[in-house]
């Protein structure tokens, strides 16, 4: 389903640029990212951003602009960070290595009477990270911004093409959404990405694209599956949901799904094949080669079940399309994504893959699902990963430990929702720890496995910070799993960032 954007922005690689989307979208303007090649396929946008990125203009095969078919456009250009520089350079300037590498807080002083910093501080906190520097300008343009050290951070090129040396898409630059609602007055086009109005053209989108045919999706009662299912449901297609019961799934999830979709309106196929994935994994304890297991046989068992695919639903979101997309370009991948195995790269290659919430970030997700009246615990449910309680076992995996994990997690989770603490975690759960300690039990000596609890808040994952639980809470909990869980005589809080940390065990 291909939508055309508002605003265009341009990756050049930065860290950031999916924050210039969403900060876009944020605005109510639907922004979508395209690669410098792409520029010719953008449609008719009103507005074009060029992100940052980690090259510099003065290489031999950095990143360029067709700068021609974007003056041909007539809209408004935004250069942001390596996006200014090649604005600079491409009307005439000069771009050189700085003397130091400036990252980090800097501070903002605009010029009067420009535009772009309308409304804005005298001084005002902004985010650098760049290694080159403007030097000489082009004829006609003229500096609307500096920092604290007179140099230019802010750049008029013509009537409505700017460049800035900071970043305004991160909370760093204090008032870097002012410089974006700024930037986007100077739009000649209202804000009209609103998701009442959006549900309606993904609705009529996958009925048009389904066009009669059986479509097929994966469910696990997480939020993507789950706004996915609804939106099929909702278009009124034929639509098998099947759920595969892996054996390392949370105490009674199979159970709370099934009931979850029932009460949506939805009957879902449930695939019951621990046996298989526990068998799998006997005796497996590196954990690139369980996750490895894990997903082969995933895949395996989802298409036998599904056997033959007329169409093939998936909840791709867009982040997942970014990176796939950017793979091999300027722009780091981070992971390779399950829904680019090759079986369903061989589906997409015969028409028969849809992926309808591929141009939606996980909060407009949310935002979509709640349009759809589906329940707050179930779009704001925590992430699960897909090999389960595998990566929360460290080690070989066995039916013993993951019992453990269980009736540990159960009791966890229960006393964060009981305390309001659930909706404040952005993901919470226990592992197993692959050492036994020594402990006392009534009278007795004990030799019992150490478990760890985790709590962090996090964005995207990408990185993640531990959760400061009250020591009350965290008492209460410990108390009552070792009191009640078989097999643990020892609890450990994990207070570990990421990074260096990941956010799961394995």
């Amino acid at each position: 389903m291909d939508i055309s954007p508002q605003i265009a922005v341009i990756d050049f690689g930065s860290q950031y640029t999916q924050l210039i989307v969403r900060r876009l979208r944020e605005a109510g303007y639907f922004a979508k990212l395209f690669l410098p090649g792409e520029l010719r396929q953008i449609g008719a946008p009103r507005g074009i951003v060029l992100s940052g990125g980690p090259r510099s203009v003065s290489d031999p095969d950095a990143p360029d602009l067709d700068l021609p078919f974007v003056e041909s456009l007539g809209v408004p250009v935004l250069g942001v960070c390596y996006g200014m520089q090649l604005l600079n350079k491409k009307h005439g300037g000069k771009v050189e290595p700085g003397t130091t590498r400036e990252y980090g807080p800097a501070q903002l002083r605009p010029e009067p009477g420009s535009v772009l910093f309308e409304g804005m501080s005298e001084s005002s906190r902004i985010w650098m990270s760049h290694s080159d520097t403007c030097t000489e300008l082009p004829e006609g343009a003229e500096v609307v911004g500096r920092n604290e050290e007179g140099v230019p951070v802010a750049i008029r090129l013509s009537e409505s093409c700017y460049g800035i040396q900071f970043h305004p898409e991160v909370t760093h630059s204090e008032e870097g959404n002012t410089v974006i609602q700024n930037y986007l007055r100077l739009v000649d086009d209202e804000p009209r990405f609103r998701m009442d109005s959006f549900k309606e053209q993904l609705i009529e989108g996958v009925r048009e694209e389904v066009a009669g045919r059986e479509v097929v999706c994966g469910v696990s009662g997480g939020v993507d599956s789950t706004v996915l299912a609804v939106l099929l449901h909702e278009a009124g297609v034929k639509l098998r949901p099947i759920y595969i019961d892996n054996g390392l799934m949370r105490k009674g999830e199979t159970a709370e799904v099934r009931a979850q979709f029932g009460e949506l309106g939805i009957d879902i196929e449930v695939v019951d094949a621990g046996a298989r994935f526990l068998a799998a994994i006997a005796g497996v304890d590196e954990p690139e080669e369980k996750r490895r297991r894990i997903g082969d046989l995933f895949v395996d068992v989802f298409f036998e079940a599904a056997d033959e695919v007329e169409l093939l639903a998936q909840g791709t979101l867009y982040p997942d399309v970014i990176e796939s997309a950017t793979s091999g370009s300027d722009a780091s991948t981070i992971k390779t994504h399950h829904n680019r195995v090759q079986r369903i790269l061989d589906l997409q290659a015969q028409g028969k893959v849809i992926e309808p919430l591929a141009e939606l970030f996980k909060d407009e997700v949310r935002e979509l699902g709640e349009s759809f009246g589906i329940p707050h615990e179930i779009l704001y449910r925590h992430p699960f990963p897909g090999p389960g309680l595998g990566v929360r076992v460290p080690g070989e995996v066995t039916a013993e430990k993951l019992d453990i994990v269980r009736e540990a997690d159960a009791i966890f989770i229960r006393h964060l929702k009981e305390s309001g603490w659930y909706d404040k975690v952005w993901q919470a759960y226990c592992g197993l720890l692959p050492i036994k300690t020594v402990g006392v039990k009534g009278d007795e000596r004990s030799y019992e496995w150490a478990l760890a609890l985790r709590a962090v808040v996090s964005e995207d994952a990408m990185t993640a910070d531990w959760v400061e639980l009250p020591p009350e809470l965290l008492r209460k909990i410990s108390n009552e799993l070792l009191n009640s869980v078989a097999g643990i005589n020892r609890v450990f809080y994990d207070v570990s960032t990421k990074p260096p940390a990941s956010i799961e065990l394995e």
